[in-house]
């Protein structure tokens, strides 16, 4: 009797770690994250008064860095494989300023929480994600960078977007495509809020070709801002030569029912880069950035150099210096803190950043 429920016992074992070996095979979560910081400085800001107003001076400034580099966040990503060759697949993002230990914006996860499904026919998300127009990552000598491809259009090509509906393509030999809309939600129009987009990628050996359009109406489903409410076009490429890999792209950003028959409603931006691997651990990065407005608006050009350092796997030490030059009316800054207009200004950050 003892040796029958010995060989019961040693059976269900057998059969619960069997059970728990598919149950791992079919499904996986993953706690992933990113925590950078360090410190920076740009000269030149524009001070203002207690309303708000600028004052016509101007002062250094000494601060923590917080996302600079890249933000920081934590994150939460999930997959189960649903047979036939169908998986499903979720994932919860959350930025934070690692210097105040506070959350980019009130939501909980205020960069992704999405749901979806893939296949042989691509896959389809369901949520919140970062804006399409953020793909303009794979085209910046920085990676989006605080100095970089968003500086001279004051981040207009790094938003977020909610109420998310996105389905990319397979790849069809080297062809991938990606469109994505984003739900406005309001009553009696299907156009007020929303906002919309596509990006096309090509890729053949060391060569990538990539398109982007994309729309975001206002809240009456126009296009009154080139900064927050705006039409725009980017097509640009890079080509990897070794340890050196090249950037180039050009951004056109239009706003056609700005109201202010003053205020600018075009803004083309052009840019090209470089990045070289020194060692497997050693990258440079330079880049060079134009934007110019129109109605004499102003035009600005951006210079920018950098080191990214890998000390392990996970563990990053990186440097940055730029300066903008601005023209006429523009007053676009290295950063968020911008000069008064016409006003040149110069900038730098450095810091660790850590992945897990």
């Amino acid at each position: 009797m003892k040796k029958l429920t010995l060989q019961c016992m040693q059976a269900a074992i057998v059969l619960i770690g069997a059970a728990c070996s598919q149950a791992q095979a079919q499904t996986n979560v993953t706690i992933y994250g990113r925590v950078d910081a360090g410190v920076d400085y740009q000269s030149s800001v524009a001070l203002k008064d207690a309303n708000g107003n600028l004052t016509g001076q101007t002062g250094s400034k000494l601060a923590a860095s917080g996302n600079q580099w890249g933000t920081s966040m934590i994150g939460f990503k999930g997959t189960e494989d649903l047979g036939g060759g169908l998986g499903a697949f979720f994932l919860l993002e959350s930025g934070f300023d690692a210097t105040k230990g506070t959350t980019n914006g009130s939501a909980l996860f205020n960069r992704r929480s999405y749901v979806g499904l893939n296949g042989s026919a691509g896959s389809i998300k369901f949520g919140k994600n970062l804006f399409i127009v953020n793909d303009v990552w794979y085209l910046d000598p920085t990676g989006q960078q605080f100095m970089g491809t968003a500086s001279l259009v004051k981040g207009r090509n790094w938003p977020g977007a909610n109420n998310v509906i996105e389905y990319q393509t397979p790849t069809w030999s080297g062809f991938n495509a990606t469109a994505q809309t984003s739900l406005g939600e309001k009553a009696g129009s299907t156009k007020n809020g929303r906002s919309d987009g596509i990006s096309l990628v090509y890729t053949n050996g060391g060569l990538e070709l990539r398109g982007i359009y994309d729309v975001i109406r206002d809240t009456n489903g126009r296009y009154t801002d080139v900064y927050t409410a705006s039409k725009d076009l980017i097509v640009g490429g890079t080509y990897t030569i070794d340890a050196l890999k090249l950037f180039a792209g050009y951004e056109n950003i239009s706003a056609p029912d700005t109201a202010a028959p003053t205020a600018p409603d075009k803004l083309n931006h052009y840019w090209i880069g470089a990045n070289y691997a020194v060692t497997p651990a050693l990258t440079l990065i330079g880049g060079a950035f134009h934007a110019k407005l129109n109605h004499d608006a102003g035009s600005a050009s951006l210079f920018m150099v950098g080191a990214n350092y890998n000390l392990s796997k996970r563990t990053l030490l990186y440097a940055a210096v730029g300066t903008v030059r601005n023209k006429g009316n523009a007053d676009f800054g290295t950063e968020f803190d911008n000069p008064l207009p016409g006003h040149a200004q110069n900038g730098g950050y450095a810091g660790i950043s850590h992945s897990f």
